[in-house]
């Protein structure tokens, strides 16, 4: 899906009516909060590949956090790959919010674990369709959601295991906390009134049209040799 300038620009208001008065239909609208964590994340991951750049020991160790990583790198943004997700499973905005209170507690119990562009993808399904059981009333079966994520269903079910014991399941999700995170995106949106999120997708799609010319110009080299 092609984005435009003004698509993207969020105000905190429009976030805020988008959380609270979303219109759960057929041909709902995208949530708007997808691309406010689009781009937390995607500035997340610039975050952490600076540091395993400078620093060789920041990198993860633990065999435990490794389980989120593929062998190859999927060539899909962060940005459609949520659309994907949304597009096939019509997840409400609060789904999001809580997948993204997840997020930051399994950072906190794991220290060591460092989102980048290898196991972005799966962490991402498993996060969203575990917030998407706590929140929703009917649900999707685990192999929907595996179809699609991109995965196997016994890939889907291991990693849901896996993410539940290092949350320690710790699932629950008040309304102050929920009211918290809420308020954390909409201040993420008014720093900069939607030009950090337009910025920061922008430069998303770059880094991966640059993955896809260089793995195009590797393919060719090889049939070369």
């Amino acid at each position: 899906m092609e984005m435009t300038a003004s698509s993207l620009t969020i105000s905190p208001r429009k976030l805020r009516s988008d959380l609270y008065s979303y219109s759960y239909q057929n041909d709902a609208k995208t949530p708007l909060v997808m691309s406010v964590l689009a781009s937390l994340i995607e500035r997340t991951m610039a975050r952490n590949e600076r540091i395993a750049k400078n620093c060789k020991w920041a990198l993860a160790k633990d065999c435990n956090s490794r389980v989120f990583e593929c062998q190859e790198t999927p060539d899909m943004t962060i940005q459609s790959y949520l659309e994907r997700i949304f597009r096939y499973t019509k997840a409400g905005p609060s789904v999001y919010v809580v997948a993204y209170v997840y997020m930051d507690r399994f950072r906190q119990a794991n220290p060591g674990f460092r989102i980048n562009a290898r196991n972005v993808h799966r962490l991402l399904i498993t996060i969203i369709m575990v917030a998407s059981k706590y929140v929703e009333d009917m649900n999707y079966r685990n192999s929907y959601f595996a179809r699609v994520g991109g995965l196997t269903t016994k890939e889907l079910n291991k990693l849901e295991v896996e993410f539940l014991f290092m949350m320690g399941f710790k699932l629950h999700v008040n309304v102050t906390v929920f009211e918290s995170y809420c308020s954390h995106l909409e201040r993420e949106v008014s720093i900069g009134g939607g030009y950090h999120i337009e910025r920061t997708l922008r430069c998303a799609e770059d880094i991966k049209s640059k993955q896809v010319e260089q793995k195009r110009y590797n393919s060719i080299a090889r049939i070369l040799l």
